[in-house]
């Protein structure tokens, strides 16, 4: 089975880390805000305009890519995965992985830097081309059998072509459907995908 895998909200715990450090970046520049956990975007989260956003992004983004960790048991669970057969690819449409300028190629090292200090093992790495974090073009060019995910938009229109696990976060509770399957840690995904191949 060709696994596709998200990185921001799969691998990491994107959520956590807006919640975490857009708060502490909006009190101390006496910025008020209003949480709505269901919007995908930070800045629809937090109620704020773009250059409150691009505040956050100068001061917090370097942190975010460089040292967040990856999930709890994410590295132990694709390695089992690949161990059983299943190719695993990364698929990510982080904002500038696609763009070839100087900033567009230090975003991809960073990237690829932060896979090996986590200990995350794949057979390929893919830097979507898609508009709007699409990622149906990947899909379909690599043959990807069952895509975990935790956009929105990506789980629903991915879900009508392949099976879509959906990474639990609150901007995704309305992602539902017969091809997608809500999880909640990364050994929950594990049973699920077994599940889904009939083990």
């Amino acid at each position: 089975m060709r696994i596709g895998i998200d990185i921001d909200g799969v691998l990491t715990d994107m959520e956590s880390f807006i919640f975490d450090y857009m708060s502490k970046y909006l009190v101390l520049n006496g910025m008020p805000y209003n949480i709505e956990k269901s919007c995908y975007r930070f800045s629809d989260t937090f109620n704020v305009d773009e250059i409150h956003s691009e505040g956050f992004l100068k001061d917090y983004f370097d942190t975010y890519i460089t040292k967040e960790e990856a999930r709890k048991f994410a590295s132990e669970v694709i390695e089992k995965l690949k161990s059983e057969g299943n190719e695993i690819y990364i698929i990510t449409a982080r904002t500038h992985t696609n763009k070839n300028d100087a900033y567009g190629k230090k975003m991809r090292k960073l990237v690829k830097k932060w896979l090996k200090k986590n200990n995350i093992v794949y057979d390929k790495l893919i830097f979507s081309k898609g508009e709007s974090e699409r990622k149906d073009y990947e899909i379909n060019e690599y043959k990807i059998d069952l895509m975990i995910e935790d956009n929105p938009n990506n789980i629903k229109e991915l879900s009508e072509i392949i099976p879509v696990i959906c990474y639990d976060a609150g901007y995704n509770k309305e992602c539902f459907g017969s091809n997608v399957y809500r999880c909640y840690s990364w050994y929950d995904i594990y049973k699920k995908i077994n599940e889904i191949r009939g083990k």
